[in-house]
């Protein structure tokens, strides 16, 4: 089928699975000399698909290459974040997510065959979207491609295989193999995000280094009728897998995904068939359990990145850019979130709004919170998969202690689930000249919170704050509001603006963002605070713009 199929759809349900796309000859690969696009993504997998759709949202066009012409198949990623439901919203798909998707907040964590505490991650009262939502990634790859369909400043090319890059002052030059043979495209900039076994980060000779860690786990997506409710549960050496761990999720219809761990010298072909899957889903089900076995893998995982993310007309984002294990869900979700620091940036350079330098902050940001991933993806890892008798004995005993003793639940570590990094060391923050609280400090992302506008309208702050522009959050009525309003206008009169009463309705904004009448947040279009003042100056704010703009 042709990707414009999609977008006619109309919400049928679809088989994801088994799409295939057409390859379609473009006049690019006839054309006399290089095609020149303003950016080229690679991949057109979650990342490739929401930077895309970013970019074309914010009027940028975009060629995006796939050296397939299918989306995944298996469940692969499935533990969806808050934050990259509120980054699916923005990109027009996030309400067909959350409505197929399976919501969930509550964990439960089992030594051997006894439950030793449970934990709930539901955000406090006060959010649109839940703490996460289980969703098999063709799901997701599938909304995001109906989404691009609809956008005509998308232009995916299935079956175009990226087999050179050469870089040059003012552009990069791509050669691109196709089943009619090869043509060269030249682009602005190229973003990466073809999967950790990236050929754009092969062809430019660099590597991901970190650490690759020696152990084998099986995933079973299994299909059947389960009278467990919606909850993550995790058992440490349980007696139907003794000495190793076992992860259960609930996803749509009706299908389980587990998570076996096999050790080290486990072969994977041998278990990934059917007849070895079977009889371990049987010693976790019973023996009189019935289901289908719909797909299974077998994975070796490692954290490790690059060293850098931009080099020099090429950036890259997601498991290109690097890899973390998959317990606490941290590959799909930073992935997302690299997405959405990247297209801003690139629009804002190619509209000619900021230097070429800005984009070095895209870099520095996400290795940020890459590291922070890394650090904290490792850490579970070898509490989980312990690799010495000594770190064995220290978690069981600390298991054993989290059954009564809540400061031990603090050490038992299953997976801590992802959440969005606070960018402390932005180069694009304006440090605070006032006193606050709180947690919305410069490179916190925006918090949600209900919010009732002038005229009675209500909604949610982070929908109304959007995803394109800079917006200032002003807070409060009377003559200290109006102060800090007229002080906006005459920073930049284009800066979008959106007022918030201090008023019952809005206790829960007031207090998350510890605001008093006049109060005012500087946010980036990708909804993090660069700047927050208590009566600012138009100077003031003129300055945190062109900072959070690298134009300072």
């Amino acid at each position: 089928m042709k990707l414009n199929d999609l977008a006619s759809v109309g919400g049928e349900p679809l088989d994801y699975q088994k799409l295939a796309f057409d390859y379609v000859r473009h006049a690019d690969q006839s054309a006399a000399a290089p095609a020149r696009h303003p950016v080229v993504v690679v991949g057109a997998g979650p990342v490739g698909l929401a930077l895309a759709i970013d970019l074309a949202q914010q009027n940028v066009p975009v060629v995006l290459l796939d050296n397939d012409n299918r989306l995944s198949t298996g469940s692969r990623a499935i533990c969806f974040a808050k934050r990259s439901l509120e980054v699916f919203d923005r990109l027009g798909c996030g309400e067909r997510m959350v409505g197929k998707g399976v919501s969930w907040n509550l964990g439960r964590v089992f030594f051997r065959n006894e439950q030793i505490y449970e934990f709930d991650l539901l955000p406090e009262e006060g959010h649109e979207r839940p703490a996460f939502i289980n969703l098999q990634q063709y799901y997701v790859e599938g909304y995001l491609a109906e989404r691009a369909a609809q956008l005509p400043l998308i232009d995916i090319r299935w079956n175009n295989k990226v087999i050179g890059v050469a870089q040059h002052d003012e552009h990069a030059l791509l050669t691109i193999e196709t089943p009619d043979g090869s043509y060269q495209l030249a682009a602005d900039y190229v973003a990466a995000c073809d999967g950790s076994r990236s050929s754009v980060r092969e062809l430019i000779g660099k590597e991901s280094k970190g650490r690759i860690f020696k152990d084998r786990f099986l995933i079973a997506d299994v299909k059947m009728k389960l009278d467990r409710p919606a909850e993550r549960w995790f058992w440490f050496d349980p007696e139907f897998h003794p000495n190793q761990s076992v992860l259960l999720h609930m996803q749509p219809d009706n299908v389980w995904r587990i998570d076996f761990q096999l050790g080290w010298d486990a072969d994977p072909e041998e278990e990934r068939k059917p007849e070895n899957i079977i009889p371990r889903v049987r010693a976790l089900l019973g023996e009189d359990a019935q289901f289908e076995l719909e797909w299974a893998s077998v994975y070796t995982f490692a954290c490790l990145r690059m060293d850098r993310f931009r080099h020099g007309r090429v950036l890259f984002a997601g498991d290109s850019a690097h890899g973390v294990s998959p317990f606490g869900a941290r590959g799909a979700n930073s992935g997302v979130q690299d997405a959405e620091n990247l297209a801003w940036k690139l629009a804002a350079v190619l509209r000619g709004d900021a230097p070429d330098a800005l984009l070095d902050s895209y870099a520095t940001e996400r290795e940020y919170a890459a590291d922070e991933n890394i650090r904290n993806s490792t850490r579970a890892t070898d509490f989980i998969t312990p690799k010495s008798e000594v770190s064995r004995l220290f978690r069981d005993a600390v298991l054993e202690l989290a059954k009564r003793h809540d400061f031990a639940r603090a050490l038992v570590n299953s997976g801590r689930l992802s959440v969005p990094a606070t960018l402390h060391g932005s180069p694009l923050n304006t440090p605070d000249a006032d006193a606050f609280s709180g947690r919305m400090v410069p490179g916190a992302v925006a918090a949600d919170a209900p919010v009732t506008l002038a005229g009675g309208r209500s909604g949610w702050l982070l929908r109304e704050l959007g995803g394109t522009a800079f917006t200032a959050l002003v807070f409060g009525e009377g003559e200290p509001a109006e102060r800090s309003a007229r002080a906006v206008a005459e920073a930049d009169a284009s800066l979008r603006v959106l007022r918030v009463p201090l008023a019952e309705a809005n206790a829960l904004a007031a207090q998350r963002y510890d605001a008093q009448p006049g109060t005012v947040y500087l946010l980036r279009p990708d909804q993090h605070v660069c700047a927050r003042w208590r009566a600012p100056s138009s100077f003031a704010i003129r300055a945190a713009l062109a900072r959070a703009l690298a134009r300072a």
